[in-house]
């Protein structure tokens, strides 16, 4: 009996210190500073604009959780325009996107531009709250860097043009300002 005590005991400190370095893990998803040493960020470049917003996908297990716990799907430009972003459907999966939009008003090259998969970092903790609350249809101007992270064996680099497509394409964006430009309603 004191054995089975003993052993449950062991298991549940145990489980509270791997629960707490899981929970350390995430501080930069939380908007704090890294704190294992393993851990980094390097900002890259400054970079704002006003996006609408196309969807949205919240990311818990992956390994990249840890740092954005959130991707946002944007549209710029011309893309913007409520219009034309009504019309455009998107597909967020395993931090990629797919979207497609029936009529092109411009040639598809130019439109490949004006949409992105954006991996949302919180900057501080406010920051963390307020990117759970913006909605499909919402336009918001974002402020912040784009940046690097480095965690063990992973390296994540922000791309740097935002005119290119496909695999590496993304916006690792830690965002240190949301100002709603238009709210959708309800």
């Amino acid at each position: 009996m004191i054995r089975s005590i003993l052993f449950s005991t062991l298991f549940a400190a145990s489980m509270l210190q791997v629960s707490a370095s899981a929970s350390v893990d995430y501080n930069i998803a939380k908007g704090l500073a890294p704190v294992s040493k393993q851990q980094s960020i390097r900002t890259l470049q400054t970079f704002k604009g006003d996006f609408r917003i196309l969807g949205s996908k919240t990311y818990t297990s992956d390994e990249q959780a840890k740092f954005s716990p959130i991707d946002y799907a944007v549209s710029w430009g011309l893309f913007a325009e409520p219009e034309i972003a009504r019309h455009i459907s998107v597909n967020q999966y395993d931090r990629y996107l797919n979207w497609k939009i029936d009529r092109l008003p411009v040639p598809a090259e130019q439109a490949m531009q004006m949409v992105s998969n954006m991996h949302i970092i919180p900057a501080n903790p406010q920051i963390a709250k307020q990117i759970k609350h913006v909605k499909r249809g919402d336009l918001v101007r974002l402020k912040g860097e784009l940046v690097e992270i480095k965690d063990k064996n992973l390296v994540w680099t922000s791309s740097l043009t935002p005119t290119d497509t496909g695999d590496g394409a993304c916006e690792l964006f830690r965002v240190s300002s949301i100002e709603w430009i238009e709210r959708v309603k309800g």
